[in-house]
């Protein structure tokens, strides 16, 4: 395998820490709106609390599973090529 120089190696340093930025600002963009959403249905009607907050939390669980996943994608393209 050919080991990557120069401007290819910078692209490759780029484009990983450009996506991982991404993948944190979206994951922290889609928990944030969650938790306003839950927040204004949860005082909207006080008696699903519980549900709402059961249902908020699995959410931002799956959303940081996806963001863990797409953040070691992003570490092994970075360490791992060249």
């Amino acid at each position: 395998m050919q080991e990557a120089k120069g401007a290819d190696r910078f692209s490759i340093f780029f484009g990983g820490a450009f996506g991982a930025g991404l993948i944190i600002l979206g994951a922290g963009f889609g928990i944030g709106k969650i938790g306003a959403a839950a927040v204004e249905s949860m005082s909207r009607q006080p008696e699903v609390a519980g549900n709402i907050q059961t249902a908020m939390i699995v959410s931002a669980a799956l959303i940081e599973g996806v963001t863990f996943f797409g953040l070691i994608v992003c570490l092994i393209a970075l360490f791992f090529t060249g």
